[in-house]
Protein backbone atom coordinates (compact mmCIF):
# COMPACT_ATOMS: atom_id res chain seq x y z
CA UNK A 1 0.00 0.00 0.00
CA UNK A 2 2.63 2.57 0.87
CA UNK A 3 4.84 1.56 -2.58
CA UNK A 4 1.11 2.31 -4.11
CA UNK A 5 0.81 5.43 -2.49
CA UNK A 6 4.96 6.49 -3.07
CA UNK A 7 4.27 5.83 -7.30
CA UNK A 8 0.64 7.76 -6.80
CA UNK A 9 2.68 11.03 -4.96
CA UNK A 10 5.64 10.50 -7.90
CA UNK A 11 3.10 10.39 -10.49
CA UNK A 12 1.42 14.15 -8.69
CA UNK A 13 4.54 15.75 -8.38
CA UNK A 14 5.89 14.18 -12.37
CA UNK A 15 2.74 15.59 -13.75
CA UNK A 16 2.78 18.74 -11.73
CA UNK A 17 6.53 19.10 -13.14
CA UNK A 18 5.63 18.21 -16.78
CA UNK A 19 2.60 21.11 -16.81
CA UNK A 20 5.00 23.45 -15.32
CA UNK A 21 7.55 22.22 -17.89
CA UNK A 22 4.71 22.55 -20.73
CA UNK A 23 3.47 25.96 -19.36
CA UNK A 24 6.59 27.83 -19.37
CA UNK A 25 7.97 26.46 -22.66
CA UNK A 26 8.68 29.44 -25.16
CA UNK A 27 5.56 30.47 -27.41
CA UNK A 28 7.25 31.46 -31.19
CA UNK A 29 4.62 33.53 -33.23
CA UNK A 30 2.36 31.65 -35.91
CA UNK A 31 4.66 30.58 -38.57
CA UNK A 32 1.99 31.46 -40.60
CA UNK A 33 2.10 35.27 -39.84
CA UNK A 34 6.09 35.24 -39.93
CA UNK A 35 5.67 34.37 -43.55
CA UNK A 36 2.98 37.07 -44.33
CA UNK A 37 5.43 39.36 -43.02
CA UNK A 38 6.15 42.54 -45.62
CA UNK A 39 9.39 43.30 -47.03
CA UNK A 40 11.28 45.96 -45.01
CA UNK A 41 11.82 49.30 -46.12
CA UNK A 42 15.08 50.39 -44.62
CA UNK A 43 14.13 54.26 -44.85
CA UNK A 44 11.12 54.09 -42.88
CA UNK A 45 13.11 51.56 -40.15
CA UNK A 46 15.21 54.38 -39.20
CA UNK A 47 12.11 56.04 -37.83
CA UNK A 48 11.27 53.19 -35.64
CA UNK A 49 15.54 52.69 -34.98
CA UNK A 50 15.04 56.56 -33.61
CA UNK A 51 11.49 55.95 -31.97
CA UNK A 52 13.02 53.17 -30.34
CA UNK A 53 16.15 54.35 -28.72
CA UNK A 54 18.30 51.23 -30.03
CA UNK A 55 21.05 53.42 -30.10
CA UNK A 56 20.76 54.15 -26.07
CA UNK A 57 21.43 50.68 -25.05
CA UNK A 58 23.70 49.09 -28.60
CA UNK A 59 25.81 51.53 -29.09
CA UNK A 60 28.93 51.72 -26.72
CA UNK A 61 28.66 53.71 -23.99
CA UNK A 62 29.10 57.20 -24.39
CA UNK A 63 28.96 56.80 -28.30
CA UNK A 64 27.90 59.75 -30.63
CA UNK A 65 27.99 60.97 -34.07
CA UNK A 66 27.73 58.27 -36.60
CA UNK A 67 29.37 55.82 -33.85
CA UNK A 68 25.54 55.25 -32.33
CA UNK A 69 24.76 53.07 -35.25
CA UNK A 70 27.47 50.72 -34.53
CA UNK A 71 25.89 48.69 -32.13
CA UNK A 72 28.33 46.43 -30.73
CA UNK A 73 26.48 46.43 -27.35
CA UNK A 74 27.98 46.37 -23.79
CA UNK A 75 25.89 48.49 -22.02
CA UNK A 76 25.51 47.67 -18.07
CA UNK A 77 21.85 47.53 -17.43
CA UNK A 78 22.13 47.26 -12.77
CA UNK A 79 18.69 46.02 -11.96
CA UNK A 80 17.26 44.29 -8.31
CA UNK A 81 17.85 41.15 -10.10
CA UNK A 82 21.30 41.24 -11.36
CA UNK A 83 23.31 42.98 -13.89
CA UNK A 84 22.27 42.64 -17.84
CA UNK A 85 24.61 43.71 -20.38
CA UNK A 86 22.90 44.70 -23.76
CA UNK A 87 24.36 42.31 -26.57
CA UNK A 88 25.71 43.33 -30.25
CA UNK A 89 22.80 44.16 -32.26
CA UNK A 90 25.07 45.24 -35.06
CA UNK A 91 24.79 42.83 -38.85
CA UNK A 92 28.39 40.91 -37.78
CA UNK A 93 27.74 37.11 -38.97
CA UNK A 94 29.37 35.61 -35.59
CA UNK A 95 28.40 38.33 -32.73
CA UNK A 96 25.40 39.86 -34.15
CA UNK A 97 22.47 39.73 -35.68
CA UNK A 98 24.05 38.89 -39.10
CA UNK A 99 22.72 35.54 -39.33
CA UNK A 100 19.43 36.04 -38.43
CA UNK A 101 15.93 35.74 -40.47
CA UNK A 102 13.31 38.05 -40.45
CA UNK A 103 11.01 35.21 -38.38
CA UNK A 104 13.97 35.73 -36.01
CA UNK A 105 13.83 39.33 -35.74
CA UNK A 106 10.25 39.19 -35.12
CA UNK A 107 10.04 35.98 -32.68
CA UNK A 108 12.52 38.30 -30.37
CA UNK A 109 11.03 41.63 -30.43
CA UNK A 110 7.45 40.29 -30.61
CA UNK A 111 7.85 36.96 -28.25
CA UNK A 112 11.00 37.49 -26.56
CA UNK A 113 12.48 34.33 -28.03
CA UNK A 114 15.80 33.73 -29.42
CA UNK A 115 16.71 31.92 -32.53
CA UNK A 116 17.54 29.07 -30.38
CA UNK A 117 14.17 29.17 -28.54
CA UNK A 118 15.08 30.72 -25.48
CA UNK A 119 13.24 33.30 -23.14
CA UNK A 120 14.82 36.70 -23.49
CA UNK A 121 14.87 38.37 -20.06
CA UNK A 122 12.65 41.09 -19.81
CA UNK A 123 15.42 43.61 -19.46
CA UNK A 124 15.15 43.75 -23.46
CA UNK A 125 11.80 45.57 -23.35
CA UNK A 126 9.85 43.10 -25.63
CA UNK A 127 6.80 43.63 -23.47
CA UNK A 128 6.61 46.80 -25.26
CA UNK A 129 7.31 45.97 -28.83
CA UNK A 130 4.68 43.68 -28.56
CA UNK A 131 2.64 46.13 -29.48
CA UNK A 132 4.52 46.89 -32.38
CA UNK A 133 3.20 46.13 -35.95
CA UNK A 134 4.44 43.80 -38.29
CA UNK A 135 5.59 46.11 -40.84
CA UNK A 136 7.33 47.62 -38.64
CA UNK A 137 9.20 44.91 -37.38
CA UNK A 138 10.23 44.26 -40.56
CA UNK A 139 10.93 47.74 -41.79
CA UNK A 140 13.33 47.88 -38.08
CA UNK A 141 15.36 44.97 -39.52
CA UNK A 142 16.03 46.17 -43.28
CA UNK A 143 17.36 49.10 -41.65
CA UNK A 144 19.84 47.31 -39.00
CA UNK A 145 21.33 45.35 -42.31
CA UNK A 146 22.42 48.48 -43.96
CA UNK A 147 24.58 49.14 -40.64
CA UNK A 148 28.68 48.57 -39.74
CA UNK A 149 29.11 44.92 -38.19
CA UNK A 150 30.68 45.71 -35.25
CA UNK A 151 32.87 42.33 -34.20
CA UNK A 152 33.24 41.20 -30.77
CA UNK A 153 30.71 39.71 -28.68
CA UNK A 154 29.64 41.21 -25.08
CA UNK A 155 29.70 39.35 -21.80
CA UNK A 156 27.41 37.74 -19.99
CA UNK A 157 24.44 38.57 -17.96
CA UNK A 158 25.69 38.93 -13.97
CA UNK A 159 22.67 36.85 -12.10
CA UNK A 160 22.18 34.96 -9.30
CA UNK A 161 20.08 31.54 -9.06
CA UNK A 162 17.45 31.71 -9.47
CA UNK A 163 17.73 34.54 -12.46
CA UNK A 164 20.18 31.88 -14.62
CA UNK A 165 17.09 29.83 -15.26
CA UNK A 166 14.92 31.09 -18.50
CA UNK A 167 12.56 28.68 -18.30
CA UNK A 168 11.04 30.23 -15.66
CA UNK A 169 10.58 33.53 -17.55
CA UNK A 170 7.58 31.76 -19.19
CA UNK A 171 5.50 31.97 -16.04
CA UNK A 172 6.72 35.41 -16.24
CA UNK A 173 5.23 36.26 -19.64
CA UNK A 174 2.17 34.86 -18.82
CA UNK A 175 1.25 37.63 -16.57
CA UNK A 176 2.55 40.22 -17.97
CA UNK A 177 3.49 40.26 -21.93
CA UNK A 178 0.46 41.57 -23.45
CA UNK A 179 0.07 43.49 -26.74
CA UNK A 180 -3.10 45.32 -25.75
CA UNK A 181 -2.79 48.63 -24.51
CA UNK A 182 -1.66 50.30 -21.66
CA UNK A 183 -4.45 52.63 -21.06
CA UNK A 184 -7.74 52.86 -22.62
CA UNK A 185 -7.85 56.42 -23.11
CA UNK A 186 -11.47 58.51 -23.27
CA UNK A 187 -10.79 59.59 -26.81
CA UNK A 188 -9.32 58.88 -29.50
CA UNK A 189 -8.29 60.33 -33.21
CA UNK A 190 -5.55 59.59 -35.11
CA UNK A 191 -2.88 61.87 -33.84
CA UNK A 192 -3.77 60.27 -30.85
CA UNK A 193 -4.00 56.79 -32.02
CA UNK A 194 -0.18 57.68 -33.19
CA UNK A 195 1.21 59.07 -30.11
CA UNK A 196 0.01 55.77 -27.62
CA UNK A 197 1.76 53.90 -30.27
CA UNK A 198 4.87 55.61 -30.55
CA UNK A 199 5.04 55.25 -26.86
CA UNK A 200 3.64 52.24 -25.84
CA UNK A 201 5.30 50.64 -28.09
CA UNK A 202 8.77 51.17 -29.91
CA UNK A 203 9.13 53.77 -27.41
CA UNK A 204 8.61 51.34 -24.67
CA UNK A 205 8.40 54.83 -22.32
CA UNK A 206 6.34 52.84 -19.65
CA UNK A 207 9.75 49.90 -19.13
CA UNK A 208 11.26 53.63 -17.01
CA UNK A 209 8.76 55.46 -16.56
CA UNK A 210 6.15 53.40 -14.74
CA UNK A 211 6.47 52.01 -11.23
CA UNK A 212 7.27 47.63 -10.93
CA UNK A 213 6.12 45.13 -8.54
CA UNK A 214 8.04 42.74 -6.88
CA UNK A 215 8.24 40.49 -9.66
CA UNK A 216 9.47 43.43 -11.85
CA UNK A 217 5.99 43.70 -13.71
CA UNK A 218 4.69 47.09 -14.53
CA UNK A 219 2.17 48.14 -12.40
CA UNK A 220 -0.35 49.82 -15.16
CA UNK A 221 -2.74 51.16 -12.81
CA UNK A 222 0.39 54.05 -12.31
CA UNK A 223 0.85 54.05 -15.91
CA UNK A 224 4.26 56.62 -16.53
CA UNK A 225 3.61 57.95 -13.13
CA UNK A 226 7.19 57.78 -12.11
CA UNK A 227 9.60 55.13 -10.33
CA UNK A 228 12.51 54.60 -8.21
CA UNK A 229 15.62 54.14 -10.41
CA UNK A 230 16.52 50.40 -10.86
CA UNK A 231 20.17 51.36 -9.23
CA UNK A 232 18.14 52.19 -5.92
CA UNK A 233 19.18 56.00 -6.54
CA UNK A 234 17.20 58.45 -7.47
CA UNK A 235 13.63 58.73 -8.97
CA UNK A 236 12.43 58.64 -12.53
CA UNK A 237 10.56 61.69 -13.40
CA UNK A 238 6.43 61.16 -13.43
CA UNK A 239 5.44 62.38 -16.83
CA UNK A 240 1.54 62.47 -16.42
CA UNK A 241 -0.50 65.09 -15.03
CA UNK A 242 -0.50 64.31 -11.66
CA UNK A 243 0.91 66.23 -8.61
CA UNK A 244 4.89 65.63 -9.42
CA UNK A 245 4.43 65.74 -13.04
CA UNK A 246 3.98 67.44 -15.75
CA UNK A 247 0.47 68.99 -15.30
CA UNK A 248 1.57 72.41 -16.34
CA UNK A 249 3.30 71.72 -19.68
CA UNK A 250 1.05 72.55 -22.23
CA UNK A 251 1.28 69.53 -25.12
CA UNK A 252 3.93 72.10 -27.32
CA UNK A 253 5.83 72.18 -24.37
CA UNK A 254 6.22 68.52 -24.20
CA UNK A 255 7.17 68.81 -28.19
CA UNK A 256 9.11 71.53 -27.92
CA UNK A 257 11.25 69.74 -24.95
CA UNK A 258 11.23 66.73 -27.09
CA UNK A 259 13.15 68.67 -30.13
CA UNK A 260 15.09 70.78 -27.96
CA UNK A 261 15.92 69.44 -24.68
CA UNK A 262 14.34 72.83 -22.80
CA UNK A 263 11.84 72.75 -20.82
CA UNK A 264 8.88 75.37 -20.01
CA UNK A 265 11.56 77.12 -16.93
CA UNK A 266 14.28 76.93 -19.34
CA UNK A 267 16.35 74.31 -17.65
CA UNK A 268 17.74 71.78 -19.79
CA UNK A 269 17.23 67.88 -20.40
CA UNK A 270 20.04 65.99 -18.07
CA UNK A 271 21.06 62.47 -17.19
CA UNK A 272 19.62 59.16 -19.06
CA UNK A 273 16.76 61.71 -20.87
CA UNK A 274 19.91 63.13 -22.85
CA UNK A 275 20.04 60.14 -24.96
CA UNK A 276 16.06 59.85 -25.21
CA UNK A 277 15.47 63.26 -25.78
CA UNK A 278 18.19 63.19 -28.78
CA UNK A 279 16.53 60.41 -30.54
CA UNK A 280 13.51 62.17 -30.25
CA UNK A 281 14.53 65.11 -32.13
CA UNK A 282 15.15 62.74 -34.71
CA UNK A 283 11.52 62.16 -35.13
CA UNK A 284 9.29 64.46 -37.56
CA UNK A 285 7.57 67.35 -35.54
CA UNK A 286 3.87 65.77 -36.17
CA UNK A 287 5.36 62.49 -34.31
CA UNK A 288 7.05 64.84 -31.40
CA UNK A 289 3.60 66.17 -31.55
CA UNK A 290 1.66 63.38 -31.39
CA UNK A 291 3.53 61.67 -28.44
CA UNK A 292 2.58 64.97 -26.56
CA UNK A 293 -1.18 64.58 -27.11
CA UNK A 294 -1.10 61.21 -25.71
CA UNK A 295 0.70 62.40 -22.62
CA UNK A 296 -1.53 64.87 -22.69
CA UNK A 297 -4.60 62.39 -22.90
CA UNK A 298 -3.09 59.54 -20.30
CA UNK A 299 -4.72 59.32 -16.70
CA UNK A 300 -3.07 61.76 -14.11
CA UNK A 301 -1.33 59.46 -11.50
CA UNK A 302 0.85 61.43 -8.45
CA UNK A 303 4.69 60.18 -8.37
CA UNK A 304 4.83 56.91 -8.37
CA UNK A 305 7.29 54.18 -6.25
Amino acid sequence: MLKKLALAGALVVGAGGMGFWALTAPAPIDPARLAALPEGNAGRGEVMFWAGGCASCHAAPGASGQDKLKLGGGLRLETPFGVFVAPNISPDIEAGIGSWTLPDFANAMLAGISPEGEHYYPAFPYTSYARMKDQDISDLFAFLKTLEPVQGATPGHELAFPFTLRRGLGLWKLMYLDPGPAVVLQRIDEQLQRGQYLVEGPGHCGECHTPRDMAGGLKLDQWLAGAKAPTGEGTIPNITGGEGGIGEWSAADIAYYLESGFTPSYDSVGGEMVAVQENMARLTAEDREAIAAYLKAIPAHAQGQ
